[in-house]
């Protein structure tokens, strides 16, 4: 009897694990973007280990372009920048065309190609849903404050430089829409309804694809702009704030 019951175990238990297996492998099917083995791809939709892979395209700036180029994205390379602590070698400016549709303003931005590509899956994914859904129009326009700066954090004269610095950053101001909307951080985070229930999804969707997200709730420094940028904080880690 003792046997019979070893044996009835032994069976549920490979029952369960095959189960397991099967909707493990099911899972892995349907979302493969979830899965950290996955090669990352700027069309697919936004994974668990999303961020991370963008973040590792730090280090490689050839593959980061090879991205691009597979999500149809049109752009120029930009020569490299040294000087001392600052500058950058993966540098790139969007240019008309392609698969994204924002334009930014004003024009001729320039960023390193992880927030580039970073970018391009926030509009496809993240801003463009949330102005349908809010607005009934696509956004057109992305207002920003910049990239390249050579300084250091929050302007000091001493400590560590800014992901500015390496144009690994990027300040986002405000968003204009076809139908003529205009949301401003500055002046619309605070909005009770549509414009403010906008700007909060945008950077909560914001931080599954940059590794840093600094917001007006974070303080006064970014009272009027979402802060982006890819900084190698190790094992995946990321700020959302």
């Amino acid at each position: 009897m003792i046997a019979v019951r070893r044996i009835i175990g032994s069976v549920a238990i490979a029952a369960i694990l095959l189960a397991i297996a099967f909707a493990l492998f099911a899972f892995v099917r349907s979302r493969p973007q979830d899965m950290p083995w996955t090669e990352l791809d700027l069309g697919q939709p936004v994974g668990m280990f999303t961020r991370g892979k963008l973040v590792g395209l730090r280090e490689d700036f050839a593959t980061c372009r090879g991205l691009l180029d597979r999500a149809g994205i049109e752009y120029t390379a930009l020569a490299p920048v040294s000087a001392g602590q600052c500058g950058y070698s993966d540098g790139i400016r969007f240019t008309d065309g392609g698969a994204r549709r924002i334009e930014f303003s004003p024009s001729n931005l320039g960023v390193s190609c992880p927030v580039a590509a970073a970018l391009a899956m926030w509009e496809w994914n993240v801003v463009q849903p949330a102005a349908q859904r809010h607005f009934g129009s696509r956004v057109t326009r992305i207002d920003h404050l910049g990239s390249y700066n050579c300084r250091r954090l929050y302007g000091r004269d001493e400590g560590d430089f800014s992901e500015h610095a390496t144009a690994n950053a990027v300040d986002i101001a405000g968003f204009r829409t076809a139908q003529g909307d205009r949301i401003s951080v500055l002046n619309d985070w605070d909005d009770s309804a549509a414009k403010g229930a906008f700007l909060r999804e945008v950077r909560d969707g914001g931080c599954d694809l940059f590794a840093t997200v600094l917001s007006p709730d974070y303080n006064a420094a970014h009272r009027d702009h979402f802060h982006f940028d890819q900084a190698n904080r190790g094992a995946g880690w990321g700020a959302c704030r």
